[in-house]
């Protein structure tokens, strides 16, 4: 499968979107779209399901469209449920057509050979079988069961009508649908957004192994790094292609940028000492030939031009707290959060001066009640929490409701800050990118991204020595996200923080609150720490389960046999981590063999080399040994 869009642009009005357009999609590809909020991601991918929005590029190469074959291509945006009175399970088996359709027909097959049996139908039984399998008849069951507890969804909402779900829950039933539907060309648009990382992780693994091509649009690093290798980045309204994950992509852009700026600074330099050459000698008789023979040089030269700026436009501030906090900043102790008679969860931790704690989890667990609870917004159930000495805290809801949607964002930021100037008020929105007539926008108009940006802008200006944050980074692009890490990172208060992007978590926190199915963990170290240590807890031998002695003869098979299932699916998340860990070794090795001063050092390079090729056998092993499990 074959699809190319060769010189494209697209324009709104007198608007130029994206000028150049030369994207290239191969079998199996898995491709990340790239850029910063409003560069043109979203409009790309609907390009490529509606080629009629093309039109000629800036380029050479003749403007053009070649697909091989007539793809099918599935877009969440596209999916429509035609009877909202048809169940969960009958939307998801649509998916499953042409396997539906297959069983039929050799069931069909089936009874027509027992009641009488010739070789014609006995070889298109044997043809139907052979089909059913390669289309994955015998494990499509599994895999939308697993897809619905994934997503959330338990056993009794298969047989709900669409119509009794949320909006939310459509949308997700959508999405589902659409995966299990696996068009040609999978087009996904921030297809994490909501997704607690449980429902993540087997998304990263799904589209991993996913058979056709998939298109992703995301700002969650740490899933692009899993699954794709090719990254196409939108920037200055141009479209430029890089080979390998997320990780490669910064690393080559970085260098693609440092090698065009100093071939153009050195052919600068260049002609200014031809140029100055020929000016100092022309006029002379016996020079002036050298000094026409060093212009015509200039005029020979293929221009290299200056390579632009990474396109860096993002908020950025640097605040203090007003007042520092006692060294306990906050406790709990057995409280139980949750609404009326539900109790969601039960929580004991205890945040110091400092601390960064990050709150993890499944949806609907009571991550957020937690926050709110904290924030004295819900009353706790039972048990108690309570704050250190000269604490000042400050909340961000990922909801972003304003009390006044009608007011402008210079009206609204002055509500909360009556003292300031009109100059200071301004000096404070725009380095949250809000300036010159933007600050008169209404906030009823504003996109999600704005509205993140202006209730932080709000947030980071009140100084308080903790911060609550519920989903700070939805809405934000990669580059906004790196912002807030590092302005985070920096943050001299105390922090704690409900995030799903597992990149984001490991940056900015020092310790996890997850809230687990066996309830709520609280743990000492990051985020890839705190994976670590599941991944060891769940290796270990699980306690022999105790079998009355006039069931034994009948269980112990079936018991032995689940506990030896038990112990092989550890085993390969356990070897699945430890590739993952050597991968990472092998990427550190190279970037130091790039170092200057090492990289014309034989002897410390095949040292290096050897290292590499000790850990390249290591991981070769390992994947023996996956391989062998996975097989069973």
């Amino acid at each position: 499968m074959n699809y190319r869009i060769v010189n494209g642009a697209i324009s709104y009005g007198a608007d130029t979107i994206l000028e150049e357009i030369n994207f290239d999609i191969q079998e199996k590809d898995k491709i990340a779209i790239v850029g910063n909020n409003g560069a043109g991601k979203t409009t790309l991918l609907k390009v490529i399901v509606n080629n009629e929005m093309l039109e000629e590029g800036i380029g050479e190469e003749k403007f053009g469209i070649y697909k091989q074959g007539n793809p099918v291509i599935g877009y969440l945006k596209q999916i429509e449920f035609e009877n909202s009175e048809t169940t969960f399970l009958e939307e998801i088996l649509k998916s499953y057509e042409p396997i539906l359709n297959l069983e039929k027909k050799i069931n069909t097959l089936q009874e027509q050979l027992q009641i009488q049996g010739d070789e014609k139908k006995i070889k298109e039984y044997s043809k139907s079988l052979e089909e059913y399998e390669r289309m994955g008849g015998y494990t499509y069951k599994k895999e939308y069961e697993i897809a619905i507890k994934k997503f959330g969804f338990v056993e009794q909402d298969k047989y709900k009508r669409i119509s009794e779900f949320s909006g939310g829950q459509k949308t997700k039933i959508a999405f589902l649908k659409l995966l299990l539907s696996k068009p040609d060309i999978l087009l996904l648009d921030e297809p994490t957004n909501h997704l607690d990382i449980g429902t993540i992780e087997w998304l990263e693994s799904y589209l991993k192994n996913y058979p056709k091509v998939v298109v992703i649009v995301s700002h969650d690093r740490m899933f692009l790094d899993k699954i794709v290798n090719k990254v196409y980045e939108i920037e200055y309204s141009s479209i430029t292609e890089y080979k390998g994950n997320y990780s490669a992509f910064e690393k080559q852009k970085k260098e693609h940028y440092e090698k065009q700026l100093k071939d153009y600074e050195y052919q600068q330099k260049e002609i200014k000492r031809l140029q100055a050459i020929a000016d100092r000698f022309r006029y002379k008789p016996t020079k002036a030939k050298m000094a026409l023979s060093k212009l015509k040089k200039i005029e020979q030269m293929v221009t290299i031009e200056e390579p632009n700026q990474y396109d860096l436009k993002t908020f950025h501030t640097n605040f203090d707290v007003k007042a520092e906090s006692g060294n306990l900043v906050v406790s709990a102790k057995e409280l139980e959060i949750g609404y009326g008679n539900e109790i969601l969860a039960k929580v004991t931790f205890s945040l110091y001066k400092g601390q960064k704690l990050a709150i993890i989890g499944e949806n609907g667990k009571g991550k957020s009640t937690l926050l709110k609870t904290l924030m004295g917004f819900i009353p706790n159930l039972s048990g108690n929490y309570e704050y250190g000495y000269h604490v000042e805290k400050e909340y961000f809801d990922q909801q972003l409701e304003f009390e006044d949607v009608k007011a402008t964002i210079l009206d609204d930021f002055y509500n909360e800050f009556p003292h300031l100037t009109i100059t200071q008020i301004r000096q404070a929105l725009g380095t949250f990118l809000f300036s010159g007539d933007d600050v008169l926008k209404e906030i009823k108009v504003l996109s999600g991204g704005e509205k993140v940006r202006l209730q932080l802008c709000k947030i980071f200006k009140k100084q308080a020595n903790l911060l609550l944050l519920d989903e700070p980074t939805n809405h934000m692009d990669i580059l906004g996200k790196v912002s807030l890490e590092n302005i985070l990172k920096e943050y001299k208060g105390s922090l704690i923080f409900v995030s799903h992007d597992r990149y984001f978590v490991n940056k900015i926190a020092d310790s996890i609150l997850a809230f687990e199915p066996e309830g709520v963990v609280y743990f000492e170290g990051n985020y890839e720490e705190y994976r670590r240590k599941k991944a060891e807890q769940s290796e270990e031998k699980e306690p022999e389960e105790k079998i009355p002695s006039d069931k034994k003869k009948n269980t112990n098979n079936d018991y032995l046999q689940r506990k030896e299932e038990t112990k092989r699916k550890n085993k390969i998340n356990k070897l699945e981590l430890e590739i993952e860990q050597k991968e990472n070794e092998i990427k550190q090795l190279k970037d130091k063999m790039q170092n200057e001063e090492i990289c014309t050092d034989y002897v410390k390079l095949k040292e290096l080399q050897d290292e590499i090729t000790v850990i390249e056998e290591t991981i070769e092993a390992k994947m023996k040994e996956w391989e062998e499990l996975s097989a069973i």
